[in-house]
């Protein structure tokens, strides 16, 4: 389905899991707790789980004949309707209904995931009242407690109803239990419980969005042979680590927290070339330019930038769970290479392409092509080579030519004409991360063979991505 016409409905909400084992024996451990999943299972097909809209006033009770507050949402209501209940910054008067936001492309983005709450009632209504009655038996046995953090997803057509939005959640929740259980009893030893932690994956089209359960903890070294079973289910290739816990899918309504943007390029409109195609970076990186971190590298560190927002490439897209480098990191890097003397770290020196690829090499394990161009008339002549880049290693490449520095993140070119547009990502940006700004100011933007010093050297450097899961 098009973004045009998709929801992601995602529903999110802890359950308590609690179970008292009076032996040790290991068959009789599993049967309690996969009975106490049982009775988890039944509390979310019972009349008091309630859903409640983030954000809204919209609470519903799916298993008590759909019943749903306000009394205008109805089991027919589509799900698109329900952004109209939902809450903003900009109103937050209790109950109040909402128009929706027209016209602005990030609103729309953000809007596409509806976030839910689980709950439980905890009183009912009638019956008689009784006062407790209470017992107490003397003798040895384990208790084990903690919170299971369920955490659903259903991508759904906005024209769907509601109740058919519901019905499908209650069977993601229910399906959730089920593999939490089976990773609760994998992972057991001795009276110790590792928690279920359950992450969603974007996968190729047109498998789209999944989620896997994985004990809480557990690092992804030692997650391999599930992995390995996971792309032989969804039919992936082993060469790309889909599964991989900085691979989650990062939902359109969250922001990053480290504050950097990532993607800018996605706000772009692809140039048109006769009989062109368009070749781009693969997966997420973040805009690494001037001026951030509290580091006035303005005039000198544009290379700095350019391979920051490289090793930001390989982390997030899970090949390396190294934080991206400082300066200083990248400069002892050098040092320890045997590239640059020891004064070199700490100072305002400019480095190139070929030490971009030796900090590839020491920092990431990650090997690099080199491509060498006399002059910048000559990289018009490449769109080959480059397209063949983004679609057989997707990462985005550092250029260096006299005294500056960039980031290409694709091409546009023609074979039959030649013609050929970079899509550029420049460093030398000083300014706030304001997408607009940057997108509109050209800082993220296509570049003709003009924007290239024609009479300069430029020496490439492609990273290149490992083969693994």
């Amino acid at each position: 389905m098009s973004s045009d016409t998709e929801v992601i409905m995602r529903v999110r909400g802890p359950l308590e899991f609690k179970c008292l084992l009076e032996n040790t024996d290991a068959s009789l451990m599993h049967k309690v707790i996969s009975r106490t999943f049982e009775t988890l299972n039944s509390q979310v097909k019972s009349e008091s789980l309630v859903l409640t809209v983030c954000n809204s006033p919209v609470y519903i009770w799916p298993n008590q004949e759909f019943r749903a507050t306000p009394k205008d949402v109805t089991p027919d209501t589509p799900c698109e309707d329900l952004h109209q209940w939902i809450q903003t910054d900009e109103n937050e008067s209790a109950g109040k209904r909402l128009v929706k936001k027209k016209g602005k492309k990030s609103a729309a983005v953000v809007h596409r995931v509806i976030n839910l709450r689980l709950m439980m009632e905890v009183t009912t209504n009638g019956g008689s009242l009784s006062a407790p009655i209470f017992s107490r038996t003397v003798k040895k046995s384990h208790f084990l407690s903690t919170t299971l953090p369920l955490d659903c997803v259903v991508c759904i057509n906005s024209k769907d109803t509601i109740k058919d939005a519901v019905a499908c959640l209650l069977e993601a929740l229910s399906l959730q239990l089920y593999e939490m259980e089976k990773v609760m009893l994998q992972c057991m030893e001795g009276m110790t419980l590792l928690v279920p932690e359950p992450l969603h994956f974007l996968l190729p089209d047109p498998k789209g969005l999944v989620t896997v359960v994985y004990p809480a903890g557990v690092p992804d070294s030692e997650l391999e042979t599930k992995r390995k079973e996971l792309h032989q289910q969804f039919e992936l290739p082993d060469d790309w680590p889909h599964f991989r816990r900085a691979n989650t899918y990062h939902f359109p309504n969250e922001p990053y927290k480290d504050g950097y943007l990532r993607n800018p390029h996605l706000a772009l409109t692809h140039p048109s070339l006769d009989n062109g195609k368009v070749y781009l970076v693969q997966g997420i990186y973040s805009y690494h330019h001037y001026m951030q971190d509290h580091m006035d590298d303005n005039g000198w560190g544009c290379a700095y930038r350019s391979l920051q927002t490289i090793c930001s490439w390989f982390k997030q897209q899970g090949y390396t769970e190294r934080p991206v480098p400082t300066h200083k990191e990248i400069q002892q890097a050098l040092v320890d290479v045997g590239d640059k003397q020891t004064s070199f770290v700490g100072s305002r020196q400019w480095i190139g392409s070929i030490e971009v690829q030796a900090v590839l090499n020491q920092l990431l394990e990650v090997t690099s092509k080199i491509m060498f161009v006399s002059q910048g008339s000559e990289l018009g002549s490449k769109g080959r080579e480059l397209a063949n880049h983004f679609l057989t290693e997707g990462t985005p490449i550092m250029i260096g030519g006299g005294v500056l520095a960039h980031t290409i993140l694709g091409v546009a070119w023609s074979e039959t004409t030649g013609q050929i547009r970079y899509l550029i990502l420049d460093p030398h940006y000083t300014g706030a991360e304001d997408l607009q700004v940057i997108t509109d100011k050209g800082w993220c933007g296509w570049k003709g063979p003009d924007f290239w010093d024609q009479f300069a050297y430029y020496n490439l450097c492609l990273p290149q991505r490992p083969k693994v899961i």
